[in-house]
């Protein structure tokens, strides 16, 4: 039997939008605009054209520079033989277990070929602040297995600087809606509401600097997209020297194949700021929108990244930090069942006694 599902996207800022069934509205978790069901059936029903979108980064080539053979003899590569990542760091570092899935890794004699990054942010966190860190978020995580807290597990947090393609570029957009004013009138005690009908255009360009997109597979997209933003503005000329005490991932996403993450990305942030030129009108409805993509220059980045990868019952589980601004994201958690059992029970008890003590005074 197959299996579909509906993926609407917010008018707003083209994210997808879920149903929150607290407030029986759909909701975008991306800009926090919130639709009522009705609503969104009625902006659909009118919806008479799907935007159009030209152009693409896939048509930028790249010149970048590669590792030059002195860099090369200075640094290590590791293999990891359960997940594939290949690793880069001085030939000081040690990589006893892999950054991604925690396994052991293998020493390759030398790197061999590859792009050299033409910027990097420099860790702004040190490893101490890391750990610490975690140690607060696991506190507010009592159902966590306890493999999790363990003191030497925790210290085994890693800094990796992880390869990033910033993009930059222009967008050229048109946006026609069909749009509303309602005015009211009051005579006596009727209320008359005249509605308004515009044929509303709206075109314009919209520039675009540094829109990131990591280029490794082993990281995963909705992660880095968490740990965002970095401040750009401590983006420095790249040296061997920051690499010091560091891995560093090797990219294995070139810029072509990660285009279509920043086409899309572009193209939602401009339809969300040609959105707003409309809100002046009660409602709007789009019926013709057309962008096109005048691509620019493209970066390869080192951007600076804590992770710690925990094992738990054959599942990775990372927990990510920012090495620029200290913020912590993480993959859903498990639970663990003994602990959530305790914790129910002891709950329950609790609750029980407290029952059973007023029931006790209202009976005296």
């Amino acid at each position: 039997m197959s299996q579909s599902s509906t993926n609407i996207q917010c008018f707003n800022c083209g994210s997808p939008l879920r149903f929150d069934a607290s407030q029986q509205k759909l909701v975008c978790d991306h800009c926090g605009s919130i639709y009522s069901p009705e609503e969104v059936d009625t902006r659909l029903e009118k919806r008479e054209s799907k935007p159009e979108l030209k152009g693409s980064f896939a048509q930028k080539s790249n010149h970048l520079d590669h590792w030059s053979e002195v860099e090369e003899n200075q640094m290590a590569s590791y293999s990891c033989q359960s997940c594939g990542a290949q690793i880069i760091a001085d030939k000081t570092m040690a990589a006893s277990s892999c950054p991604y899935c925690a396994n052991p890794m293998v020493i390759e004699s030398q790197i061999n070929g590859g792009l050299k990054p033409d910027q990097i942010i420099p860790f702004k966190q040190v490893k101490q602040t890391a750990i610490n860190t975690l140690k607060h978020f696991y506190k507010n995580k009592p159902l966590l297995p306890n493999n999790f807290k363990e003191e030497n597990h925790i210290k085994e947090i890693k800094g990796i600087y992880v390869p990033f393609w910033l993009y930059d570029g222009r967008v050229e957009g048109y946006s026609q809606c069909k749009a509303t004013v309602t005015t009211s009138d009051y005579i006596g005690d009727d209320i008359y509401q005249h509605t308004h009908h515009y044929l509303a255009t709206r075109a314009g360009d919209v520039e675009f600097e540094r829109v990131p997109a990591d280029a490794s597979t082993k990281m995963p997209d909705e992660l880095m997209d968490a740990i965002e933003p970095f401040h750009y503005d401590d983006l420095t000329d790249f040296q061997m020297s920051y690499l010091a005490g560091y891995f560093a991932d090797r990219y294995d996403v070139n810029s072509d194949e990660d285009s279509n993450r920043v086409d899309q990305r572009i193209q939602n942030t401009t339809i969300h700021l040609f959105n707003q030129e409309f809100s002046a009108y009660d409602t709007s409805y789009p019926i013709h929108e057309k962008y096109e993509i005048h691509p620019g220059s493209i970066h390869y980045v080192f951007l600076p990244v804590w992770l710690l990868t925990t094992r738990y019952k054959g599942k990775n589980y990372r927990f990510a930090m920012n090495g620029q601004t200290g913020k912590m994201v993480s993959d859903d958690l498990p639970v663990d069942k003994k602990k959530a059992l305790r914790y129910f029970t002891l709950t329950a008890l609790i609750i029980f006694a407290i029952l059973y003590v007023s029931l006790f005074i209202l009976w005296r």
